[in-house]
């Protein structure tokens, strides 16, 4: 990790010099939102002083460099992930408006009544719902690869749900509340010998593992801009040009057009044929600073740390008296969740905040894996680059401490 130095990181993220009920920022709920470095703070102060103006609109000065800007982080988004061309990356809300994007324009182009969807049973309700409302909508059905009691996927049963009704499969890369890493390489594989697309929710990958969709052979992969040091609103889908083509627009405006009549409308090309209206240009901008960021450290050297952070953590949380870790996969990234005996996760988060250390309880949009498991939710720690040891023991302290109070 000769380039990682995480006191010159923690210098980059004013917010976490600040202190909470009195006591010093532990900031431990990244699953949800990460904190911003200055310099992408600064790049969204720079924008509004100096170049705020729309976008593929105007001649004016102002409106060329914005569009530029816009643009570069096109390209910087197909490096992050080397996609074959900067017209397969999308720019959109987030990862929840992609998975609807593939849902809305994908399903009802190509998937009929009795078709079937597959997904996985520890999936974020972003990558469940859009999908029920399309079976919904079209008469398909949804089929679910279950999940064992280390929340790990049954590799065996979900290739024995392949048949010729089989019309897309939804996975995510990294589940958001147990931390398991799935064979997404291996389960896209198995996928394209039935010639069927496979889409892969990246949100808690993408700022913790190298990502190349063309040696995935992935056929859409999303991801958000908040969740990987950048700003909210905003996101990325990745498509393979011949699917993106086929593909109905979204949503009709401004900028997915060529020529609009009375009697006809002509569609734009890839990629504004998916971006309708004013985007949310600060954030689009703003996101390739983000992705320089990360860039400059290394994700290689992110995910060694990374690693290395989470193995710390899961042998000093192992010290609390009935722990039990929920999601105990061999292949795991960042995310810890647990329960403490019969206490409700909520009262140990709240002592915890109390304490300075922001931690996630409850379901995380995941109900059913907590179904699977009986319980109404974690406490989930989820960390980043800028997290170290020390925070580890304050809330290996602070989560004794917290237990003590609720027994």
């Amino acid at each position: 990790m000769k380039n990682f130095d995480i006191e010159n990181i923690r210098a980059d993220f004013p917010i976490l010099k600040r202190e909470v009920n009195g006591k010093p920022l532990v900031y431990l709920d990244n699953g949800a939102t990460t904190q911003k470095p200055k310099q992408v703070i600064d790049a969204i102060v720079n924008y509004y002083t100096q170049m705020n103006s729309n976008v593929h609109r105007g001649v004016h000065y102002l409106s060329q460099i914005s569009t530029d800007a816009f643009e570069v982080t096109r390209r910087k988004a197909q490096a992050l992930i080397n996609a074959a061309y900067d017209h397969e990356i999308i720019i959109t809300k987030g990862t929840t408006e992609a998975i609807n994007i593939v849902a809305t324009c994908y399903g009802r182009m190509f998937i009929e009544k009795n078709d079937e969807i597959i997904i996985s049973a520890m999936e974020h309700h972003s990558n469940i719902v859009p999908w029920q409302m399309l079976c919904e909508e079209r008469g398909c059905k949804l089929r679910v690869i279950p999940m064992n009691e280390q929340g790990e996927l049954d590799q065996q049963a979900y290739k024995s749900m392949f048949s010729d009704r089989t019309k897309l499969v939804s996975v995510t890369y990294v589940s958001n509340a147990l931390g398991t890493i799935n064979p997404i390489k291996e389960m896209i594989d198995v996928a394209h010998q039935y010639e069927v697309p496979v889409f892969v929710d990246g949100a808690q990958a993408i700022q913790h593992i190298a990502v190349d969709v063309q040696e995935l052979d992935v056929d859409f992969f999303a991801f958000s801009g908040h969740k990987m040091y950048g700003p909210t609103g905003v996101g990325v889908l990745y498509g393979k040009e011949r699917l993106l083509n086929a593909m109905p627009p979204y949503q009709g405006g401004g900028d997915m057009i060529k020529d609009v009549t009375f009697e006809k409308t002509t569609y734009n090309d890839l990629p504004f044929k998916f971006e309708a209206g004013t985007p949310n240009i600060e954030a689009g901008i703003c996101l390739g600073d983000a992705i320089d960021y990360i860039n400059a450290i290394g994700l290689a050297e992110i995910q060694a740390y990374e690693e290395e952070l989470l193995n710390y953590a899961v042998v000093r949380l192992s010290e609390v008296e009935d722990i039990r870790f929920i999601g105990t996969a061999s292949h795991k990234s960042s995310v810890i969740s647990f329960v403490v005996g019969d206490i409700h996760p909520y009262d140990i988060g709240v002592i915890l905040d109390k304490l300075g250390v922001a931690v996630r309880t409850g379901h995380h949009c995941a109900q059913p894996v907590m179904e699977q498991f009986g319980i109404p939710g974690t406490v989930r720690v989820s960390l980043a680059m800028y997290n170290t040891k020390e925070e580890v023991d304050i809330l290996t302290a602070a989560l004794k401490r917290a237990v003590d109070m609720l027994r």
